[in-house]
């Protein structure tokens, strides 16, 4: 290592200490699984995911329902 690199100053942090403790604090005191804690967890883990299988079953039961009745079918 050269040695101009070596007196160089640390990087400053990314957040300034006391955020990161205020944030700490408030995720520790929080009685809920890790994963719903934050701000928007439960849209991302809960309803994006309800939605997913909501849409699917309805497309699957319509699939089955056109089969059952012969609708779309190719003629030929």
């Amino acid at each position: 290592m050269s040695s101009s690199m070596a007196s160089a100053a640390p990087e400053p942090p990314f957040r300034p200490r006391e955020k990161l403790v205020e944030k700490q604090r408030y995720f520790q005191s929080v009685h809920k699984p890790t994963y719903l804690k934050g701000r928007y967890d439960a849209i991302a883990s809960v309803a994006i995911p309800l939605a997913l299988a909501a849409s699917s079953v309805f497309l699957v039961g319509r699939g089955i329902y056109n089969m059952s009745h012969g609708i779309g079918r190719k003629e030929e």
